[in-house]
Parts: structure tokens; C-alpha cells; sequence
């Protein structure tokens, strides 16, 4: 009987490994994390603020777009992370509210999102954020310890790796978890334990956040469908000070600016004349 398993259990290993050889596991997933879409499909000035479209090269040679807005006689700016799907044109009426508030927005489309090059994977997105960074340090003049990252969903994850031992004004972290291992565990049930090798140590926030030690803002709506609200504050939780956490009542996942109305861009606000204040 036992010989009888044994060759097709040597099929299915050797399959296995030819698998994880080629990562199709990993591109797989990649397809299930981003949901991106191609092109514009808003502009600048239909929301009411300046702004240009820029091009931004890589480290590893990928040219990603990104709209850059500009706020009168600012001295700051906001890197906006946005979350897995859609391209950053859809992110552009909260990108204007928050030019509003006197800073500077640059609104990143990552690899494979918008005009961007390429095909999106974790290792290639954080790659995006830093060009976001070096683009507004370098070419705007904008000192690091002046720029605030704003990271929602995905994108917080995105602004966690980003943020680890950075000179940066803080960190604005949105309707964003712990790790993707959490993120099954909360969706798929028990299925889940077939998909955690492949998930394991994926977008994990939560082993990052200790690094992050500049001042940091959570928001988290607590009807969240999505990101269930105790994977916002577990993060919040392992966060080293200064900290602070806003539950948007009523709020589900994609409705925080909605359901927040001028309280929540006021909370913002608060926060960006606190840690990087105009006249400084």
C-alpha cells in the first residue's frame, strides 16, 4: 500500500518544486492582490486643483506615472499610496482635498496601474514608492523629513516598508492589516491553511511597524467589510509612540472620506501642522 503512494507523492513533490522554481505560486497570487486598470479616466483639473502628470524611473529601469499636485506656497508634501485596484486617476477627488490642506500631493500609479509600465509584484511596488520619494526629495526640493506618506489599504503596507528607519514628517496609515497571512485567515476560513506557504511573510506590516518610528495617524471605518477594524488597531497596537487611532463610525472600506466628511480632512490637518507645520 505504502508503495502503491509513493510514486504519484514523487509526481506531485516533483511538481511542487518545479512550481516554486518557476514561482508560478507567487505570480499567481500577484493576480489576486492587484486588480489594476490602464489609462485616465480623471483629470486635475476636473477636480479642481494644478497638477501634472510625471514620469518616474525606478531602480530597477520600470517608468511609473504619478500626478503631481501643487498647493500654493506649500513646504510640504503628502506621497499617496493607494490600494490594490483602479488606478490613482480614481484617487484624484481625495488627492484634491488634501492639496486643500496646504501640501503638496504626489499620487502614484504603481507598476501595471494607469500609464505605469510593467506588472505589479511586492518587491516591485516598493520599488515605485521609493522612486515616489527620491522624486520628490530630488526633483522638488521637498527635504524627506517634510513629506508625509498616506498610505490606504494595500498602500499602507506599502507605506510600512517604505517608512522603516526613514527621516520622514509621519505616516498616515488608512483602512490597512497586518499581513496578508491575516487578511485569509479573515476571508477564507479554514481553506486558508491550504494558502499560507504561499502567504507567508507577504506584506507583512506587522513585523515592519517597530521600525517605523516617526509620528503616525491611523484611520479605520468600523464597518470595514474588507480589512475587519481589529487588524487596523493590532497594528496600531505594535506601533511604537507617537501614536494615534481614528475610528470613522459608520464607515465601511471605501467610504472613510464619505462617511468622515470635514472632521476626518480636519483630523488630517491637525496632524500635518503638528509633525511638519508651514513657516518651518
Amino acid at each position: 500500500m505504502r508503495a502503491a503512494w509513493l510514486g504519484p507523492l514523487v509526481v506531485l513533490a516533483g511538481v511542487g518544486a518545479l512550481l516554486m522554481a518557476l514561482d508560478l505560486p507567487g505570480r499567481f497570487i500577484d493576480r489576486l492582490i492587484f486588480q489594476p486598470t490602464s489609462g485616465v479616466d480623471v483629470r486635475p483639473e476636473e477636480v479642481g486643483v494644478r497638477g501634472e502628470e510625471v514620469f518616474l524611473a525606478t531602480e530597477d529601469g520600470v517608468r511609473v506615472h504619478a500626478f503631481y499636485l501643487s498647493a500654493p506656497d506649500a513646504t510640504r508634501a503628502l506621497l499617496f499610496l493607494h490600494g490594490n485596484a483602479g488606478n490613482a486617476s480614481h484617487r484624484l477627488p481625495n488627492a484634491a482635498e488634501l492639496v486643500r490642506l496646504g501640501t503638496h500631493v504626489l499620487l502614484m500609479d504603481y507598476r501595471g496601474y494607469g500609464r505605469s509600465q510593467g506588472s505589479p509584484t511586492e518587491r516591485g511596488v516598493y520599488a515605485d514608492a521609493r522612486a515616489g520619494l527620491a522624486h520628490l526629495v530630488s526633483a522638488r526640493g521637498i527635504p524627506e523629513s517634510r513629506v508625509v506618506l498616506f498610505g490606504r489599504s494595500l498602500g499602507g503596507a506599502v507605506a510600512v516598508d517604505l517608512a522603516q528607519d526613514r527621516d520622514l514628517a509621519g505616516v498616515i496609515l488608512e483602512s490597512t492589516f497586518t499581513s496578508l497571512s491575516d487578511m485569509a485567515r479573515a476571508m477564507l476560513g479554514p481553506v486558508q491553511t491550504l494558502a499560507q506557504p504561499l502567504l507567508r511573510g507577504r506584506f507583512d506590516s506587522l513585523a515592519k511597524i517597530s521600525s517605523v518610528r516617526r509620528p503616525l495617524l491611523f484611520f479605520h471605518g468600523d464597518r470595514d467589510g474588507i480589512v475587519p477594524l481589529k487588524f487596523g488597531r493590532r497594528l496600531f497596537e505594535a506601533a511604537p509612540e507617537p501614536k494615534s487611532f481614528e475610528t470613522i463610525q459608520g464607515a465601511g472600506h471605501n467610504d472613510t472620506t464619505l462617511v468622515g466628511g470635514r472632521p476626518y480632512f480636519e483630523r488630517i490637518r491637525r496632524f500635518l501642522d503638528e509633525i511638519a507645520p508651514e513657516g518651518s
